[in-house]
């Protein structure tokens, strides 16, 4: 019995995990959950940008954004300003930093004479790299 029981415990490999297939079913997932992730710029307005279809990419770079809202409210910046703050902010920018784009993000139910003023103000104080945000 000894040599039967010897026998047995020879032929007994050890346990071993196959970690191939688990690689497979992570990449797979991975590359299921980037594909379908959204990747959504954060705001503090809930602004609908009219869809341009000859807009081109917008480079990220240092710039100065502005949101209009439905009714006309000025962000700069992701905060509320009045019309005369902004007109400052405006003036105060365009004499230190003259080229400085600015984007200009505008709800698609705004008012055409509020976009205008704004880059009016923005003209008016050498910013003339003004930009439209689009979808």
């Amino acid at each position: 019995m000894d040599t039967a029981s010897e026998y047995i415990r020879r032929r007994r490999r050890p346990p071993v995990i196959n970690i191939v297939p688990l690689v497979d079913v992570l990449t797979v997932l991975l590359f299921f959950f980037l594909v379908t992730m959204q990747f959504k710029q954060l705001s503090a307005l809930n602004i609908t940008v009219p869809k341009i279809e000859t807009a081109g990419e917008n480079e990220i770079r240092e710039q100065i954004v502005v949101a209009l809202s439905p009714e006309g409210q000025i962000y700069l910046n992701d905060r509320k300003v009045d019309k005369g703050a902004f007109e400052s902010a405006i003036k105060l920018a365009g004499e230190l930093t003259p080229d400085l784009p600015v984007l200009l993000i505008a709800d698609e139910e705004v008012p055409l004479k509020h976009v205008t003023a704004v880059m009016d103000i923005c003209r008016s104080h050498q910013m003339n790299e003004i930009r439209l945000q689009s979808r």
